[in-house]
């Protein structure tokens, strides 16, 4: 192809074509960054980190992010109405105080209510790591808190805590609650 054969509305063609490639390229970048940023904020850092991580590429991590927020949005996700706040509170009281006499008892029975929590709210309570996945849509700066009580609670069943490692399990169990139950009522 000679260049200077080309006629002076070939040449604007080709230029044309080419802007046209390199702005959508530009475009398809942005809209991947865009989509990177969102939702690296909706889901927090951490989350965000982990699920990359255990995806294999960010493409793959945020497909099944973006199937996280899809199914979770196909939920019928509510607030607690006012008795079911009071009831839930008291229960958390009770378990707090139960972890003087037994800490393994009261890690147990806080994992317990948090699902219950979660049920009454909406959420489905299959295993662990859905439950997670689910929360992590709508409560996102929580989720490695909610993670490590997870993980201790499940080392206590094994005795391989100690009454320091219940107590944290407990503070990181609080958060959840307080973000699940302490939502404004409706």
């Amino acid at each position: 192809m000679n260049i200077t054969a080309l006629s002076t509305t070939e040449l604007w063609l080709i230029i044309a074509l080419a802007v046209i490639v390199v702005a959508g390229i530009v475009a398809w970048l942005v809209l991947r960054k865009r989509r990177t940023e969102r939702l690296r904020t909706q889901f927090g850092g951490t989350e965000y980190a982990r699920a990359v991580k255990e995806g294999g590429s960010r493409r793959h991590a945020e497909a099944g992010l973006d199937e996280r927020r899809e199914r979770v949005e196909s939920f019928h996700i509510r607030p607690l109405a006012a008795g079911d706040q009071a009831r839930f509170v008291e229960s958390w009281r009770r378990v707090q105080a139960r972890f003087v006499d037994s800490p393994g008892g009261a890690v147990t029975d806080a994992d317990q209510l948090l699902r219950d929590v979660m049920t009454t709210r909406g959420y489905p309570v299959s295993d662990f790591e859905q439950r997670a996945a689910d929360i992590s849509v709508d409560h996102p700066l929580v989720m490695e808190n909610y993670r490590t009580a997870h993980d201790i609670a499940l080392r206590q069943t094994r005795g391989q805590t100690n009454t320091e490692d219940l107590r944290l399990a407990m503070i990181h169990y609080r958060t959840l609650f307080e973000e699940l139950v302490g939502e404004p009522q409706k």
